[in-house]
């Protein structure tokens, strides 16, 4: 990939359309849960922006291991990559964890209720994570 004039740039698009796609969708399923917008569904946008957040991996985990593949000694060494990394595993246990714990009593905090409180943390968790993922990304183009 290093040897092509365009396949690292093209690939770093794709990477970056990709993670708009999720940080987009989590964050707006995310402000639902912390309760702008109480008369839209919880359950409804879940089953609206999920399918969108796992097409978004699709296109992110083989792009971020091809960029990585490319530059692997810079990287492992790099305290943003390190961070970066560190970061998306937990904003996938933090997500794991929404999913399999205060999601599941959805039904009586669905519509015009506000989520509980750990519902709330855990997606006020998930915006700072993911904006932190993003931005220890950008920093990896500076370190």
């Amino acid at each position: 990939m290093r040897e092509s004039l365009w396949m690292y740039p093209i690939v770093e698009v794709i990477h970056i359309v990709g993670f708009v796609i999720l940080v987009g969708s989590v964050l707006m399923f995310d402000l639902r849960i912390l309760g702008l917008n109480k008369q839209i569904s919880v359950r409804a946008l879940a089953r609206h922006l999920l399918p969108w957040s796992w097409a978004a991996l699709i296109l992110i985990v083989p792009t971020g291991f091809l960029m990585f593949t490319a530059h692997a000694n810079d990287f492992l060494g790099n305290k943003a990559f390190q961070l970066k990394m560190a970061l998306l595993m937990t904003a996938g246990i933090n997500a794991i964890a929404f999913h399999t714990g205060p999601y599941q009593t959805v039904k009586t905090w669905d519509t015009g209720v506000p989520a509980p409180l750990v519902a709330k943390a855990s997606v006020a968790a998930s915006m700072v994570l993911w904006l932190a993922v993003i931005t220890c990304g950008r920093f990896l183009a500076y370190t």
